[in-house]
């Protein structure tokens, strides 16, 4: 029997079992049916209508007699006074919420893992979850609140330590909106990003803690030595996924914090991208700016996996 005869043998046996293991499994296999129906129509069925981002698209003339104009709206984006006033601040926001927000799940979830009394864990990470599960509505009004130079809790304790002499209008200063909203997102969210690194930790193979105490390793070096490296897979993947969300900070928190008088360091891609396009009707030139962020996105996306791969062997694909 030759070679390409044996070949063709064992690939019409793979062919067979798979078809037989998918006829056993057809019932857990048609329970992926309303996801992927899902996925289909709000994910792949919108981008019908990324057409209007190369068109000159407007509610009289419809989508279909719209007429073609090419690249013209990501010209225009490129060249708009307000390009750089909204990638300086998308950027700065999603750099130094990396800076700060990436570590703060990771270091949480090290010092709870170390928890030994079972209650007072269970109601610390009851208690940092509770946050992420509030919209940013009510909690940028407690954001907002806590801030007030009149009834805030956080000039009123600055005063009273002597930081300050008088309170600060917070939300007024530009220069600060960075830092609000880099720490009321890690505020609202590091308990409940803490879950995948928590999962994580758990399937850490137990006499590895037990070797490295029997040799005098403290918990500090356990974490060090033993859980980090042993959860290093999951940290790159959640790496490469806040990199690819550099130019996404997230509109409802930006819009619920963004002022008059901050608008200068709070204008980001998201919400220029709904005034253009939703107050301003500018639908064609808002799906253009769009568009180019997702395109900008997988380039940051595979840029950052190949780094990964590099220097870690580890990466998304």
């Amino acid at each position: 029997m030759s070679d390409a005869h044996v070949t063709q043998v064992f690939a019409a046996s793979r062919r067979a079992s798979r078809g037989r293991r998918f006829r056993n499994q057809i019932a857990l296999q048609t329970m992926i049916l309303p996801g992927l129906l899902i996925f289909l129509v709000f994910e792949y069925g919108p981008m019908f209508g990324l057409q209007i981002a190369f068109r000159d698209y407007s509610l009289v003339r419809g989508f279909f007699e719209a007429p073609w104009v090419g690249l013209r709206h990501f010209e225009r984006f490129l060249i708009d006074p307000n390009f750089w006033v909204v990638i300086r601040n998308t950027l700065g926001i999603n750099v130094l919420g990396l800076v700060i927000g990436f570590p703060a799940p990771l270091m949480f979830a090290l010092f709870l893992n170390e928890l030994r009394n079972p209650g007072f864990k269970k109601f610390t990470q009851t208690v940092s979850y509770l946050p992420h599960f509030v919209s940013w509505v009510v909690f940028g009004g407690l954001v907002i609140n806590l801030l007030s130079p009149e009834t805030g809790a956080v000039n009123r304790l600055l005063v009273i330590l002597g930081v300050i002499e008088q309170p600060i209008f917070f939300m007024g200063r530009p220069q600060y909106f960075w830092f609000i909203a880099v720490l009321s997102q890690v505020l609202k969210s590091f308990g409940f990003g803490a879950i995948l690194y928590l999962a994580a930790m758990a399937g850490v193979d137990p006499q590895l803690y037990e070797a490295a105490t029997a040799d005098g390793a403290g918990r500090f070096r356990r974490m060090w030595h033993i859980t980090l490296p042993s959860i290093m897979g999951t940290t790159v993947i959640l790496l490469i996924f806040q990199i690819a969300g550099f130019l996404n900070t997230g509109f409802e928190q930006i819009w619920v914090l963004q002022n008059s008088l901050n608008v200068s360091m709070s204008e980001t891609i998201d919400t220029y991208v709904y005034k253009v396009g939703l107050q301003q009707l500018r639908f064609s030139y808002a799906t253009a700016v769009g568009f180019l962020r997702s395109i900008l996105a997988v380039v940051l996306v595979v840029s950052a996996n190949t780094a990964s791969k590099k220097l870690t062997e580890k990466g998304l694909f």
